[in-house]
């Protein structure tokens, strides 16, 4: 297995940052296998769907629907709603699979591999790529 871990800067807000380009780029020539990417953070998940069309903006409403940035949460330090970030990648997973053909993802059109972060007091996401042959 190969693997390799790279850094995000995610900002002071709620984000969906779509890592496709930099995925696409790491797979190519690597034959036929899986993709792995990971994020070793309590707060933070991956997600596979549309960009730019207004979906990663309704993928932010949800979550701030189910998981409302208030002071319900137990989990209370930091900023105000902190909490819901560490529910969040219960619903948003930590992990995402892809298949790789002849190093090629294989994602359907309009999908992309997106970097979904609502913890504004962490600004820096590592995000670990590992690809398994086949």
């Amino acid at each position: 297995m190969d693997s390799e871990t790279r850094s995000y800067r995610t900002g002071g807000s709620d984000v969906v940052l779509d890592l496709t380009g930099d995925v696409r780029e790491w797979v190519g020539g690597r034959g036929d296998g899986l993709l792995h990417v990971f994020v070793p953070h309590a707060t933070a998940g991956l997600a596979i769907l549309e960009t730019g069309a207004g979906s990663d903006d309704d993928l932010l409403a949800a979550l701030d629907d189910l998981l409302p940035a208030d002071d319900r949460w137990r989990h209370a330090h930091g900023t105000r709603g902190h909490g819901r970030s560490h529910v969040m990648p219960a619903l948003v997973p930590p992990y995402a699979t892809v298949p790789v053909l002849g190093g090629r993802l294989a994602l359907g059109t309009w999908q992309s591999v997106c970097l979904v972060d609502l913890n504004v007091d962490n600004h820096e996401r590592e995000v670990r790529f590992s690809f398994l042959a086949g």
